[in-house]
């Protein structure tokens, strides 16, 4: 099988809202210290193992394109950014602790795939429909082999396109784990529409 694409969906490393314990979504929180340190790492990795990518393709939120910028310098590869590969937009949540969320917007017991998050944030297939547009737009690029910084939502809605599976609502269907730095290792050939899974790291 020739004309293979290869796509790496990776996940950007600690932010400053992890520490913070805050909501994220589209609250631009930069990178901490270890954050850095587990993107050099990442980066020795690939390194080691002679992986080579044609391009890095970045969300545009800073702790994406950070992560993104550290692993391009250490690799030698520039760094296109793509919104597309943005966080769910989570509309009022983004930038709230989880105690003051949970006060002023409490979860609701049933929230429909086509309901907007909180009131103004994106809806289940709103994310659903742009990790397609984001996949699309990389395959599209032909043969070679990519790496995308971006989110965990975006990339579990990514990898939910990919494999067919339906948006994830009320908090049920399937799920990936990523951690800080976490990534999914694909293999694409066109000519099949044949998706292989290569290998998956939590983090």
């Amino acid at each position: 099988m020739e004309n293979k694409i290869q796509v790496t969906l990776l996940r950007h490393g600690r932010s400053r809202a992890d520490d913070e314990k805050v909501h994220e979504g589209r609250y631009d929180s930069t990178l901490t210290e270890i954050g850095r340190a587990q993107a050099r790492v990442r980066a020795q990795e690939f390194l080691s193992g002679m992986t080579h990518f044609d391009c890095i393709v970045s969300s545009t939120l800073r702790r994406a394109h950070e992560t993104a910028t550290i692993i391009g310098e250490l690799l030698g590869v520039s760094v296109e950014t793509d919104p597309d590969w943005m966080e769910l937009d989570n509309g009022p949540l983004a930038g709230l602790s989880r105690e003051v969320a949970l006060e002023r917007f409490p979860k609701p017991i049933f929230r429909n795939p086509y309901e907007p998050f909180c009131g103004t944030g994106e809806s289940d297939w709103e994310i659903f429909c742009r990790g397609a547009r984001a996949v699309e737009k990389i395959i599209r690029r032909g043969a070679g082999n990519y790496l995308v910084v971006a989110h965990g939502g975006i990339l579990n809605s990514a990898i939910r396109t990919i494999i067919g599976a339906r948006p994830f609502s009320n908090q049920q269907g399937i799920a990936f784990g990523f951690g800080d730095t976490g990534y999914a290792r694909f293999e694409y050939y066109p000519s099949k529409h044949l998706w292989y899974l290569l290998e998956f790291k939590a983090g």
